[in-house]
């Protein structure tokens, strides 16, 4: 069985508080993009929404000065413009938003075996597919680096690189992992993210180092190389199976049996009022519900059918449920609306990976936005970033502003 605690992310909400605190701004700001940089490791606890956004901008500027423009603040934003993309597109971010370097059509769709088995041959991908299934987490510049090799050397679809890395993630959000892949397969931005050895020799420790790979040559190769539809082979493809390769860890679409799940029945929702907490709020609880109100803890096999996720990320959400809720369902759509139609009332907070679903079930509060909002399109991150620090302001008036 995964010991989540061993992780180093213990599902609770003096975990999240206790990282909030940890954050370092300055030396985010200069070590970030190093594999062992001052990162917050807060992105599980925000994916699920044990805190918001701007519960982490509270913690850590009330005990560092920030302004909207520091780099710390600055990659928040990252994450509530990826939801202002998935609010403007829906489904549509699961598709290319625009012409990549090649047609769609000039990539495979399948994720080949050896960078599924960390066994290309070029160390700092062998090495990010290790740290993948060994932690469930995986740094942001080592994401992009894989997402780079896996479009532009091995001409595999963004998607299918997408959905597979999402599955293995602790933090995995269809938003912020499917449009960061698209960032780097230049389907969401206007060019492709490349790169080289040298800059994984700068940045990674030295086993991740590749010299002499296929990545150990310039940007202008590169570049060459992205909007060529000739494909790369691995650099160890004779040598597969090897005892050094690894193992993937499945993907459940179900959660496992002892995390006291029982299917929806209308009997525990029946004439009362009901709050529902899902995966993506499992914040604490609200302080006006009715008294008497009963907590039911939502799992939509509907969603887990589409999005299997590994038995760490289940345990995760799954411990932090017992902890919040009375009961707890997993179950088909039709089954979990029919068992809640007997309630007196059901809220919940609103969210996009449970939109088909969640609307038609409970009145939904919205999580509230970090930055002022903004109703038009945004095509890149750029143009959405100028909206919303527009004016030159304090993290605490950006908080008072919400």
């Amino acid at each position: 069985m995964p010991d989540i605690a061993r992780l180093g992310f213990d599902p609770t909400l003096a975990a999240a508080h206790a990282r909030i605190a940890a954050v370092q701004p300055a030396a985010y700001a200069r070590t970030r993009n190093a594999i062992d940089g001052a990162v917050s490791g807060l992105s599980p606890y925000i994916t699920h929404g044990f805190v918001t956004l701007a519960d982490v901008l509270a913690g850590v500027a009330s005990r560092h000065a920030l302004d909207v423009q520091h780099k710390f603040v600055f990659e928040l934003g990252w994450r509530e413009y990826f939801r202002h993309v998935w609010a403007q597109r829906g489904n549509g971010i699961l598709h290319s938003l625009r012409s990549g370097p090649l047609p769609d059509a000039a990539y495979a769709r399948e994720l080949p075996v050896d960078i599924r088995r960390g066994a290309t041959g070029v160390p700092v991908i062998d090495q990010a597919v290790r740290r993948l299934y060994a932690t469930g987490m995986l740094h942001n510049h080592a994401r992009m680096w894989l997402a780079s090799y896996v479009v532009h050397v091995r001409k595999v679809h963004w998607r299918a690189g997408a959905d597979w890395l999402y599955g293995h993630l602790l933090d995995g959000d269809l938003a912020s992992n499917h449009l960061s892949w698209q960032w780097v397969a230049g389907t969401g931005s206007h060019k492709p993210y490349l790169f080289n050895a040298d800059n994984v020799a700068r940045y990674a420790p030295a086993a991740w180092h590749s010299p002499g790979s296929v990545i150990d040559t310039s940007y202008e190769v590169l570049d060459h190389l992205a909007r060529s539809a000739h494909a790369m082979p691995p650099a160890t493809a004779h040598a597969l199976p090897d005892t050094a390769s690894l193992t993937e860890p499945a993907l459940r679409s179900d959660p496992p049996a002892d995390l006291g799940l029982a299917a929806p029945d209308a009997a525990d929702a029946a004439g009362r009022d009901v709050w529902l907490v899902h995966p993506w709020c499992l914040r604490e609880l609200p302080s006006d519900r009715p008294a008497g109100t009963v907590v039911i803890g939502l799992l939509v096999a509907d969603f887990h059918r589409a999005w299997p996720w590994s038995e760490w990320r289940w345990r995760f959400v799954g411990q932090r449920m017992v902890e919040l809720t009375e009961l707890r369902w997993h179950g088909d759509a039709a089954a979990i609306g029919s068992a809640l139609r007997s309630a007196r009332s059901v809220r919940s907070m609103a969210e996009p990976h449970l939109a088909p679903w969640l609307a038609a079930w409970a009145d939904c509060q919205a999580v509230p936005t970090l930055f002022p909002p903004v109703d038009r399109r945004c095509d890149s991150f750029s143009q959405w970033w100028a909206q919303v620090s527009r004016e030159s302001f304090s993290a605490a008036e950006l908080l008072l502003r919400q």
